[in-house]
C-alpha cells in the first residue's frame, strides 16, 4: 500500500457541550495540523499514486473553509461537539468530495484517506475512510 501525504493547518474557535469537558464547554480556541493521507495499491504510468501539489490545493480548500471561524455557528456542525475526531472526519469527507470531483486529476490507483489533525505535539485523532 503506497501513501502521499500533505499537510496544512487551520485555527478555529468552538465550545463543548457535556460536563466531561470540564472548562472546554467555554469558547476556546484551537490550531490543529492537518495530515492528509492519500493511499492506494496502484501507481499511474508516471509511478505517481497522486499529485502532492493538486493534494496540497484540494486539503488547502478544504481547511480553509473551516479556519478562522466559529464552528459554533457554522450550520453543518450545529447540534454537534467539534471534536478533534468530528472535525477529522469532516475533513476526510470534504476530501473525498474534491478526489470525487476530480480535484486531485485521475488518480485511478486512489483507495484510501486518513486525515489526522494533531491537537498538539502529545495528542492527535485520525479519521480513516475508502474512496
Amino acid at each position: 500500500m503506497f501513501g502521499v501525504t500533505v499537510r496544512d493547518h487551520m485555527m478555529v474557535a468552538h465550545s463543548f457541550r457535556g460536563e466531561v469537558f470540564g472548562p472546554a464547554q467555554r469558547l476556546h480556541g484551537a490550531t490543529f495540523v492537518v495530515d492528509a493521507t492519500f493511499r492506494g495499491d496502484v501507481l499511474d504510468e508516471d509511478g505517481i499514486l497522486v499529485d502532492i501539489a493538486q493534494a496540497t490545493d484540494a486539503l488547502r480548500a478544504v481547511v480553509s473553509e473551516l479556519s478562522y471561524r466559529n464552528l459554533d455557528e457554522e450550520p453543518i456542525f450545529a447540534g454537534t461537539n467539534t471534536t478533534t475526531e468530528v472535525l477529522a472526519r469532516h475533513v476526510a469527507d470534504r476530501l473525498a468530495e474534491q478526489v470525487a470531483a476530480g480535484a486531485l486529476g485521475p488518480a485511478p490507483g486512489l483507495s484510501g484517506l486518513v486525515v489526522t489533525l494533531h491537537e498538539s505535539h502529545v495528542a492527535w485523532a485520525s479519521y480513516e475512510r475508502s474512496l
